[in-house]
């Protein structure tokens, strides 16, 4: 476990580090905060370390997606009521890029994914800019494609790797090259 890291709800299986993470989850694992359902959940794994100011973080993310609500990728985390998780989430019998930004209560966006497969890895990054956090994603040749632009806190935070199962146990989710940096240009379009 690297130095700066530290589990919320660490899995009973993992393996790795913040370069070349694996795990499987625990049952019934999940963050998510009352919207809809009406329920708090604060029960997914997450491995995260300190960030503060502006950066942008990435990781590459794979899964073995193949029940409802099954889902890896990022997370950035005040607290238990501020946090924005950004990944695949399985929904529909589809991939879909999910992204769940919580300021008291959850807000969900997903855009499917019709042409991924769970074999394909994706790569999800996460800016902030001040007081708005940025989420885009991409897979195979693909640009850098936005999913969210949203007002978050600009104040220390935590940032890294989380997955999640909902609906059961032993959900396979690996991640690599997660890296936290510098942010990148302000412009939302690429040339």
């Amino acid at each position: 476990m690297g130095e700066n890291h530290r589990w919320l709800n660490v899995p009973a299986s993992w393996h790795g580090s913040e370069q070349a993470l694996s795990l499987k989850t625990d049952g019934n694992t999940d963050f998510w905060r009352e919207t809809f359902y009406g329920f708090v959940r604060d029960s997914g794994h997450a491995y995260l370390q300190p960030v503060s100011g502006d950066f942008t973080a990435s990781a590459t993310v794979m899964g073995a997606y193949e029940q409802l609500y099954d889902q890896a990728g990022l997370m950035l985390r005040l607290d238990e009521e501020n946090w924005i998780k950004c990944g695949i989430e399985y929904t529909d019998g589809l991939m879909h890029f999910s992204v769940v930004v919580t300021r008291g209560v959850s807000d969900w966006s997903v855009i499917p994914l019709h042409d991924a497969t769970p074999s394909d890895a994706v790569e999800v990054r996460l800016t902030r800019h001040g007081d708005a956090v940025r989420v885009q994603f991409r897979f195979g040749d693909a640009l850098w494609q936005m999913a969210r632009l949203c007002p978050f806190s600009a104040a220390d935070a935590e940032i890294g790797v989380m997955a999640c199962s909902p609906e059961r146990a032993g959900f396979e989710a690996s991640f690599r090259d997660f890296t936290v940096g510098p942010p990148i240009a302000r412009a939302l379009h690429e040339d």
